[in-house]
């Protein structure tokens, strides 16, 4: 969401946006004072917000005329230049995606968000049907043009983890973009889209999906949590106290290719405690996102989270992530996906790298050496389809044809799909795939990384209607298995 900052002189306008918003902002001069702002409609589009008290202002760098959203503790404002305002000082109930698909922006909790988190032993399920354990970061998704990456030297496509100046320098070439901001994370797409399609008793019980994590204790942590539970995702680790949240910034150019710049925060490390402990012991599928082998010492947490989710029967998924994080951390990939895993997630350079194969490689290939490790491997091949790897054999999956708009979250959702399928006992893997493919078409003729509601009942009343029940672990039959 693009900012303006406008005159003080008149009226007390404090800044505008474009965005139709509802928004109440506060600003502290002494530990007394509250500023409470709202909108006004301009003749242009915009929308200006306005104080009812003149002695309000804003605290903003006297040399700058525009401000976008970021932070960094408990600043906020232009391009790293920030807004001073702590958490108790601002305020907004934005939802980050509404019905109509509509983006909205918003950072702290109000207080009946607070009160959501008490959660009671009676309020939580008995079992969870999904438990991700990932990194929770907040996105800021734009659109940008060739031109910007090149002047930035970003190669398209890319992943890239920056550091807090290296941030700051993409974020002031972004000042007067419009973008967006959502609870994002690879893994939390996934789980959103999933409580999606599982949000209603259609082909069988509603899902209970939860998320565990690390968030800092400032507005953003805040944020990713309330989105997340808006979602139906229950995020359940505590805050760090005095940690700042990850971002993503999320640069997608017109050919719906994305460039993804993480900060990792100072949040970013998962800590396996009796909580976790107990959260995963009440799991069906632990899902351990591929990221989180970048974070110091979260290797153990892994190890330990999947001893406990073997010890007690329930499926492990691993998600590759990213080629250049394989390729970083690639024995302790290795270590989890031969000890643990019963599912793997990957693209098809991802596949190659676990594999150690070259890019002439089909994907195909990769998914069937890697089937001999992992019961159920799934690959993703963009535009060209997919594939099912099992016991040495692959599956081809066709594409579910789309116009694309933006390919970021495609392969989140794909996985959605597979759990889906999984969780409603599907032993058709073509048919399971086909789903899978659907889901993620779904998300890629649209702007932004989530499934929306309606497409996801709409998704599942079709699976329902042409599966039936059954186990996904009978065996497959020759009828089902592509060889080359």
């Amino acid at each position: 969401m693009a900012f303006s900052l406008l005159s003080l002189s008149s009226s007390y306008p404090l800044f505008s946006f474009s965005d139709t918003s509802s928004l109440v902002f506060r600003t502290a001069i002494n530990s007394n004072l509250t500023c409470k702002a709202s909108l006004f409609n301009r003749n242009n589009g915009n929308y200006n917000v306005y104080s009812s008290d003149k002695s309000c202002r804003l605290f903003y760098p006297p040399n700058y005329t525009s401000m976008s959203i970021g932070t960094d503790s408990n600043f906020y404002g232009v391009s790293d230049k920030f807004l001073k305002a702590t958490s108790d000082e601002l305020e907004a109930d934005m939802d980050e995606e509404d019905e109509d698909g509509e983006g909205r922006v918003g950072f702290a909790e109000t207080e009946e968000d607070e009160h959501e988190h008490d959660w009671g032993p009676s309020a939580l399920p008995e079992r969870w049907d999904v438990l991700g354990l990932g990194q929770a970061m907040v996105d800021f998704s734009g659109m940008v043009d060739d031109e910007f990456l090149d002047r930035l030297g970003l190669a398209k496509g890319t992943r890239k983890v920056v550091n807090h100046e290296e941030r700051g320098r993409v974020l002031r070439a972004m000042d007067g973009c419009s973008y967006k901001a959502a609870a994002g994370g690879s893994l939390s797409n996934s789980l959103v889209a999933l409580a999606r399609l599982g949000g209603q008793s259609i082909g069988g019980p509603a899902l209970n999906i939860a998320m565990a994590g690390s968030v800092g204790s400032d507005p953003l942590g805040g944020f990713y949590r309330s989105k997340l539970r808006r979602a139906n995702v229950n995020f359940l680790s505590a805050p760090v106290k005095d940690g700042t949240t990850g971002t993503v910034i999320v640069l997608t150019t017109h050919d719906a290719q994305r460039t993804m710049l993480a900060y990792q925060g100072t949040s970013s490390r998962v800590n396996y405690d009796p909580c976790l402990a107990s959260l995963v012991s009440k799991a069906r599928i632990l899902i351990v996102e591929g990221y989180l082998f970048e974070l110091p010492d979260t290797i153990k947490s892994i190890t330990k989270a999947c001893e406990e989710a073997r010890r007690c029967g329930a499926l492990i998924a691993i998600t590759a992530s990213d080629v250049s994080c394989i390729e970083r951390h690639y024995d302790d990939f290795w270590d989890i996906m031969a000890n643990y895993a019963d599912i793997v997630f990957a693209n098809s350079d991802e596949a190659r790298t676990f594999s150690h194969f070259s890019s002439k490689e089909s994907p195909i290939s990769a998914a069937r050496y890697l089937s001999h490790f992992v019961p159920f491997v799934s690959v993703t091949d963009g535009p060209r389809g997919s594939y099912i790897g099992v016991k040495g054999e692959a599956v081809y999956i066709p594409p579910s044809h789309c116009v694309p708009v933006d390919t970021c979250g495609a392969g989140d959702a794909y996985a959605s799909g597979i759990l889906y399928g999984i969780l409603r006992g599907v032993s058709d893997l073509r048919g399971m795939g086909a789903l899978a493919a659907k889901v993620a078409s779904v998300v890629v003729a649209q702007q932004g990384t989530r499934l929306r509601v309606q497409d996801a009942v709409k998704l599942a009343e079709s699976f329902a209607f042409h599966h039936r029940s059954s186990n996904i672990w009978s065996d497959v039959g020759s009828d089902q298995i592509s060889s080359l």
